[in-house]
């Protein structure tokens, strides 16, 4: 996938798209803000016990690397809405040369340590992004997070967790990531979620689903899915 300014960077493949605002499946919105706080205590911890090799491996967003991403993710601790404007501004309008040029410029400026520093002392930050509410929170941490996490091969949010996000994912996600599940259902089978409205069923892990309506896996490339 690719976007106005190119590979080898396609931020379509690092961001998340803006989720509905409502709680997903009626969810209070304080359970979903424990679960963001709760996700980024899991991928601090996890982040911070990442080895220097672990930090220049090749994450699930074209062109960057794990400490790319991680960068990326605390963008909303380190930037002001003025300051956003401006480097968008600069970028020629284009937010998403600026998101690539901000987690590169502090990825370079910040230690891996500075950068794990930053996500844990922001926890609780309240954050959402821009008509995303509490679910777009979530989903911003949890697929970002599965982009460090699969290719290290390190746990990824629980199911449940995982489900949340799911249930928030709206048609236009999906076409936002070039995502066409062709008349199938994609059901899980850890938790109670599916996403689709297809007659043919496909079984596999909410995790995967996941990676497969963000545009990270083909449906194709999923082990052991099954009609």
């Amino acid at each position: 996938m690719t976007d106005e300014f190119s590979r080898p960077v396609s931020y379509k493949s690092m961001n998340t798209p803006t989720m509905r605002k409502d709680s997903p499946m009626g969810t209070p919105s304080a359970h979903l803000t424990s679960e963001t706080r709760t996700e980024r205590e899991r991928l601090a911890s996890l982040f911070g016990d990442l080895t220097p090799k672990q930090w220049g491996m090749p994450s699930l967003c074209d062109g960057w690397q794990v400490r790319e991403v991680v960068a990326h993710m605390t963008m909303p601790f380190r930037t002001k809405p003025f300051g956003v404007m401006a480097g968008v501004a600069r970028a020629r309008f284009s937010f998403n040369r600026y998101a690539d040029r901000d987690a590169r410029s502090a990825a370079q400026a910040m230690s891996e340590a500075e950068l794990v520093d930053l996500l844990r002392r922001n926890i609780d930050h309240p954050w959402q992004p821009p008509g995303g509410g509490e679910a777009g929170a979530l989903s911003h941490d949890v697929i970002h997070g599965l982009d460090v996490t699969e290719p290290l091969g390190l746990p990824s949010a629980p199911a449940d967790r995982v489900a949340l996000v799911l249930a928030s994912t709206r048609p236009r996600q999906m076409n936002y990531f070039g995502v066409d599940l062709d008349g199938r259902k994609l059901a899980a089978i850890d938790t109670d979620v599916s996403v689709g409205e297809g007659s043919t069923v496909v079984t596999m892990t909410a995790r995967e689903i996941l990676l497969v309506v963000t545009g990270r896996r083909p449906l194709n490339e999923v082990p052991g899915a099954s009609r």
